[in-house]
């Protein structure tokens, strides 16, 4: 905020936010260059070689979030030269609707004759900007490596090149800062269970502030299926808006789903899609004006998608018909606060089969007339139609059925009930959405009919730690500490757990918000393990297993990866000595020194900085040889490591762990 006033009233022409890895961060930056100054705003964000970036963003998602949030355009920077930027542009490309800007860096980096070179010329550089440009980049520019020669080279190449209109798809897509869900074809769930209404345990939990409880309902129906969560926090008795914050808080920190924030009151909406990582959903809207003045301005400023119900100040009306009027009415007003139809989700409303019979089959056929007439997508809460009815799984699964043939999109239901989830993936596949019957098969060819309908299983400590329950975790561990030994919970649980939500992580299961999330679970019940330990007499001492420095080098300020890597292994009960960043050699020479310290950890973001890293690594060398060295960055590679004189190269902050475990066990 402060570098955006300077700026500003300095003369800046526009505000760039740049080399960014966290789509959060880069959120907050363009919210606090939108709330400070009218200066146009590009932003780019920097991917690594697996198609992610450091947190997991991927194209897609940072292309729905950043461009909802009414930047001027969007695109990528440093990290990959431009051979490796290709196939992520190309995502990038197919869905932006603003100018896309590219800066690749001059290739990737070598060290030759103790200089960090780059292994692209020039000429290669112009060739790559060539093809970017015909392929529909508008703002191309040099990063890491890049030297006047390139960019001379680069202009030189665009001369004659006319820019391309983007055609970018619209979509109606909702996103978490991992995923993207995009309504359309395959039928998309919204999960209703984290609301109040009619849930007696979930209004217990609200009251009592028990957050474990919701984020046990939100991993429950993620598992179950649903694709996007309702969250509902509506109770008199509590203070909404904060308990709003704090629920979106803590479950977007485990679960990897967009959300759908869902009240009546403007502040605690405004408040929620303030802090959600991602683009929500809000839910919702309807045809009284009062209401659309006081939402659509939140939902314009922040990117959301929003659902529309077709209800004005005089009720829900009774035919099809004039829902549709209420429905294009929205649309329109819609228009007016910059807000496309394609940000829109209407319900047409349920209404209960066993007060308003007759107009069960107006809703459907509303869902039918908005999808003819409008195009946009549709949502229904399907669990209303029964209220007050028994067997009201028949009538739910019933209504499901017909309104999904009638055109219903996302159908906001329980995915708990096997009946719901079953009906959808059977629509997806006679409908042919489900292409080859692929979900299907693969959900459905290993289970039986009985297990369909079995219950979920309490969760036991390793899936607590994995599904990054903190407080759940603290009291399994309690408990199971009355029968056992805190170093056999630590061996067979705690360690074990790790190591899988390590390989998930490898994968791509999960990403960095949940590593995180697991890796406190872990710290925590470490705490709790060690007070036992020395209340008993089991152990006076600290769980430690070796003493390792880490630091970002001097005249390099970047220290998020070196902050996740302290996190895990102190987590696998390694003491670290965290020296922090722009660290200048002689503190990581006389900490080790100090501290005995046989493995030191060294971190660069920057391009600039690998030189003070090779000389750190060098300094190192000649004082304590057996010291063995560990470096990451996103700069780096396993072959750039070893020139510079490193014993392991840590890809990630997994990586380090095992390399920890090789050098101290």
């Amino acid at each position: 905020k402060e570098q955006i006033i300077i700026g500003a009233k300095a003369g800046a022409d526009l505000i760039l936010i740049e080399t960014m890895s966290d789509l959060y961060e880069a959120k907050a930056a363009i919210l606090a260059a939108k709330e400070n100054t009218e200066l146009p705003i590009i932003c780019t964000m920097t991917f690594q070689s697996d198609g992610r970036t450091l947190t997991g963003t991927d194209p897609l998602t940072m292309v729905n979030v950043l461009q909802s949030l009414g930047i001027t355009a969007l695109g990528l920077n440093c990290s990959l030269g431009p051979k490796e930027m290709m196939p992520i542009l190309s995502q990038v490309l197919t869905y932006s609707t603003i100018p896309v800007i590219v800066q690749a860096n001059a290739g990737l980096p070598k060290l030759v004759n103790d200089e960090t070179v780059f292994d692209i010329t020039p000429e290669e550089f112009q060739k790559w900007a060539v093809e970017m440009a015909t392929q529909g980049v508008l703002l191309l520019g040099g990063c890491c490596g890049t030297t006047p020669d390139h960019i001379r080279e680069l202009k030189k190449g665009l001369e004659n090149i006319k820019p391309l209109q983007l055609q970018g798809k619209k979509i109606t897509a909702a996103s978490s800062s991992t995923c993207t869900i995009t309504l359309g074809r395959e039928v998309k769930i919204i999960g209703e269970r984290i609301n109040p209404t009619g849930k007696k345990m979930l209004k217990e939990a609200l009251i009592h502030g028990n957050i474990d409880y919701l984020l046990k309902e939100a991993i429950n129906q993620k598992e179950h299926g649903a694709h996007i969560l309702d969250i509902n926090v509506g109770l008199p008795e509590i203070d909404e808006k904060a308990l709003m914050v704090q629920a979106i808080k803590e479950i977007q920190g485990i679960v990897t789903l967009p959300l759908q924030i869902d009240s009546v009151i403007p502040e605690v909406i405004e408040a929620g899609a303030r802090i959600c990582n991602g683009r929500p959903i809000i839910n919702s809207i309807n045809g009284d004006d009062e209401i659309m003045d006081a939402i659509f301005p939140i939902v314009k400023k922040y990117g959301c998608l929003v659902i529309a119900l077709t209800l004005d100040h005089k009720g829900i009306p009774k035919t099809a018909e004039e829902r549709l009027l209420i429905a294009e009415r929205i649309i329109e007003k819609a228009k007016s606060y910059g807000i496309e139809k394609e940000d829109i989700i209407v319900d047409c409303l349920v209404l209960t089969a066993s007060a308003q019979q007759e107009e069960v089959k107006e809703t459907i056929k509303a869902v039918k007339l908005v999808k003819e007439k409008l195009e946009v997508m549709t949502t229904l809460g399907i669990s209303n139609v029964s209220f007050g009815l028994p067997a009201r799984g028949i009538l739910n699964r019933t209504f499901l059925a017909t309104a999904l043939a009638a055109g219903l999109d996302a159908p906001i239901l329980n995915p708990m009930e096997d009946d719901m989830i079953n009906t959808v993936a059977a629509f997806n596949l006679l409908w042919n959405y489900d292409e080859n019957g692929t979900s299907y098969i693969k959900r459905y060819s290993t289970v039986t009919t009985k297990a369909l309908s079995s219950p979920p299983k309490n969760m036991d400590l390793k899936k607590t730690i994995i599904d990054g329950l903190k407080e759940e975790g603290t009291n399994l561990v309690k408990e199971l500490l009355k029968n056992t030994k805190g170093l056999e919970i630590m061996d067979q649980y705690l360690i074990p757990a790790l190591d899988i939500v390590g390989e998930k992580y490898e994968k791509g299961e999960i990403f960095l918000p949940q590593l995180i999330q697991s890796a406190e679970v872990v710290k925590k019940a470490f705490e709790v393990i060690k007070e036992d330990m020395i209340t008993n007499m089991e152990n006076k001492e600290p769980i430690k297993k070796g003493k390792i420095v880490l630091a970002t080098v001097k005249g390099d300020i970047h220290d998020i990866g070196k902050n996740i890597v302290k996190i895990l292994l102190e987590n696998y009960g390694y003491e670290v000595y965290d020296l922090g960043k722009d660290v200048p050699i002689q503190k990581v020479l006389d900490t080790v020194e100090e501290e005995k310290v046989s493995l030191v950890g060294l971190s660069a973001l920057m391009t600039t900085t690998v030189k003070n890293m090779e000389l750190t690594i060098k300094s190192l060398k000649e004082k304590y040889p057996t010291c063995k060295i560990m470096v990451g960055g996103a700069v780096l590679t396993k072959d750039y490591a070893t020139m510079i004189g490193a014993d392991f190269y840590a890809k990630d902050a997994r990586e380090s762990v095992k390399i920890a475990q090789q050098v101290l066990g």
